[in-house]
C-alpha cells in the first residue's frame, strides 16, 4: 500500500470558498458541489484507490497566480464536497471521525487557473474501545 495517494482535481475546476459561496445563489453553490464531489469520484475511482479503514485526508489549494493573501481553510466547503467524492467512489465507507482524520487546509504554490490537491494517508485501524 502506498504511503499516500493524491488525488489532484482538474484545474481551473469552480471551488467553493467561504468568502464568496455565501453571497452565491444556493443553487450555484450545490452545482459547484456536485461537480467537485463527481470529479473527486472519478478521479479516485482511475486511480483504484482501494477502501481505507482510516486515513489523513490534507487539502492542498494551489491558488491562481496572483498576488494577494490567502486563507486555505477558506476552501473547507470545496474539501468537504471532495471527501465526499472518495465517500462515492468507494475509498471511504463513511466521511465521519471514525474513517477521516481531517480534511487539514494547506496552501500550495500558485498554478495557472487554480486546483484542489488531496493527500489521504492510510492509517492504522482504530482499535475498539
Amino acid at each position: 500500500m502506498p504511503d499516500t495517494y493524491t488525488v489532484a482535481l482538474p484545474a481551473g475546476l469552480p471551488l467553493l470558498n467561504a468568502n464568496r459561496s455565501r453571497r452565491q445563489h444556493w443553487g450555484a453553490v450545490r452545482r459547484t458541489a456536485r461537480d467537485i464531489r463527481t470529479a473527486a469520484m472519478v478521479t479516485a475511482r482511475n486511480q483504484h484507490i482501494p477502501t481505507l479503514d482510516r486515513a489523513h485526508v490534507v487539502y492542498v489549494i494551489h491558488p491562481t497566480p496572483q498576488t494577494r493573501k490567502r486563507d486555505p481553510g477558506n476552501w473547507a466547503e470545496s474539501a468537504k464536497a471532495a471527501v465526499d467524492g472518495l465517500v462515492d467512489a468507494g475509498v471511504f465507507v463513511d466521511d465521519n471521525s471514525a474513517h477521516v482524520l481531517g480534511p487539514d487546509p494547506r496552501l500550495g504554490d500558485p498554478v495557472p487557473r487554480g486546483q484542489l490537491v488531496l493527500h489521504i494517508t492510510p492509517l492504522p485501524a482504530a482499535r475498539p474501545t
